[in-house]
């Protein structure tokens, strides 16, 4: 890539997941020449969906918050410019509605009205309810002004906001039944809430209690809009020829070397796939071994598996929320839980059911070394086995499915083959109080021009990721500049 006539570097962007377009498209719009390069024939990561039998599955993308008029994740969309390009549905009242063995409750829209039907289902814990709820409002009031932005990282949060939220509510003496009704946002992060950070807890569920949506067709529509708003900007997309090495002379990069041989020329280099894996792509001392070490010994979320199925539209209406199905232990700790959706297929006469749970890589480790379509039947057995049982669950919610039809399955070997993910992991680095430390350490890599983007920089999810693209392109250019160009529009 030539530098652009106005003198601003160009800049190439590993991966082109949401984080990776986000930062590619911010930069565009900022008249740097970009080159998102992406492994796989198709750009998005797991934004994009896949069709069976005709039907669009969905991959990663379920459901989203903060998306009306003025609220974060749309201001962030707006200046983007995909907003319009993203055909999205509210899901208005009811968001998720959580069924454990001995009762269940409904997350609805609004923090007041998140604490109303806490105190209405548990009154003797009122007190607690309440400061649980305040912290979560100022929070949530320093999410909506995106002080992340205008501040340094989290910078705004104080120091109490970094301890666990779980540990907060065992000291002030928190029922079992009301912990795991807590629990249950967190897993959005992929992190338990005995060890989630009290900040990512109310950031997460207060994004989704501020207005949820999903999108209206398969999540291939959202990767597309981002591809076409870069494109329309005059960034580049490469697809189908992954990064084998980047290249670093005298602690600076230099460009990368591509898995069939070319050679990309540039000085600033944006990774937004797994620190780890770009780690692999630095030649050894390039790297600090401390921050080498750090990486390595990081640990990361589990993975996924899902099972997508056709149902008889008749007979099972499409439902606005979403269905948990939860176990728990007896001090409250979510022991297993099944996400539902049933919605549209935008076929006549089928509806689709997608189930989702946590799977770690210890249970598919006998086809570790396989790749996707190349298996063997009894990789696949194993998934048909794990569907139905999923089918039979879902029957105790939804009524005896009919006309029930497997349209797919996916596990953690999936998700790691899809965007090289370790092991799997959905939601990337382990966001516990923990690691806050080393994970606050990832933006730093020791090596000129360059910067890790999306859930690496600050949390994992849409807005998690978006934010932290924001973040990664106002250290890029400055903060003096990323005032002026990019906060005056943005706020």
């Amino acid at each position: 890539m030539k530098q652009a006539k106005n003198g601003r570097e160009d800049v190439l962007i590993i991966g082109s997941g949401v984080g990776g377009l986000t930062a590619g498209i911010i930069l565009a719009k900022l008249q740097h020449p970009v080159r998102i390069v992406e492994r796989n024939p198709a750009p998005g990561g797991l934004l994009r969906s896949y069709v069976r039998k005709g039907i669009e599955c969905p991959t990663g993308v379920h459901y989203m918050g903060s998306l009306d008029r003025g609220q974060p994740l749309r201001r962030l969309w707006d200046y983007l410019g995909v907003t319009p390009l993203i055909p999205l549905e509210r899901m208005a009242g009811i968001i998720d509605r959580y069924i454990f063995d001995d009762f269940s409750f409904d997350l609805c829209e609004g923090i007041d009205a998140f604490e109303d039907a806490l105190i209405r289902a548990f009154p003797q814990e009122y007190k607690l309810i309440k400061t649980i709820v305040n912290d979560m409002r100022k929070i949530s009031q320093s999410f909506s002004s995106l002080d992340a932005l205008v501040t340094s990282g989290m910078g705004t949060f104080m120091p109490d906001y970094f301890n666990s939220i779980g540990e907060q509510l065992l000291r002030m003496g928190c029922s079992s039944r009301l912990f795991s009704v807590l629990s249950v946002p967190s897993n959005l992060i992929g992190v338990s809430l005995k060890e989630c950070p009290i900040f990512y807890y109310h950031m997460t569920i207060a994004s989704y209690l501020l207005s949820s949506w999903r999108l209206a067709c398969g999540s291939s529509q959202m990767a597309n809009a981002f591809v076409s708003r870069l494109e329309s900007l005059g960034g580049e997309l490469m697809t189908g020829d992954g990064v084998e090495r980047i290249l670093v002379q005298s602690g600076q990069v230099k460009g990368v070397v591509l898995r069939s041989g070319r050679i990309l020329e540039s000085t600033s280099i944006i990774a937004a796939v797994h620190p780890g894996n770009v780690v692999a792509m630095l030649p050894g001392e390039a790297v600090r071994p401390g921050y080498g070490e750090r990486i390595k010994q990081l640990e990361n979320t589990r993975g996924l598996f899902s099972a997508t199925v056709a149902v008889d539209a008749e007979a099972h209406k499409a439902l606005p929320y979403n269905i948990y199905r939860l176990s728990r232990e007896n001090d409250g700790t979510l022991s297993q839980g099944i996400f539902h959706q049933l919605r549209s297929s935008g076929q006549p006469g089928i509806n689709i059911l997608s189930m989702m749970t946590e799977s770690g890589s210890e249970e598919w480790r006998q086809w570790k070394d396989t790749t996707s379509g190349k298996r063997g039947s009894d990789y696949g057995e194993a998934k048909q086995r794990k569907a139905r049982e999923f089918i039979s669950g879902a029957e105790k919610i939804f009524g005896q499915l009919k006309d029930v039809k497997i349209l797919d399955t996916y596990t953690p070997l999936t998700i790691r083959d899809i965007v090289d993910s370790p092991d799997g992991s959905a939601y990337g680095i382990l966001r516990s109080t923990r690691q806050l430390m080393k994970t606050a350490s990832l933006q730093r890599t020791s090596v000129k021009g360059l910067f890790l983007a999306g859930q690496n920089s600050l949390a994992p999810g849409i807005m998690g990721t978006t934010l932290g693209s924001f973040q990664t392109v106002k250290r890029f250019i400055g903060h003096e500049r990323f005032s002026g160009e990019v906060l005056r529009d943005l706020l």
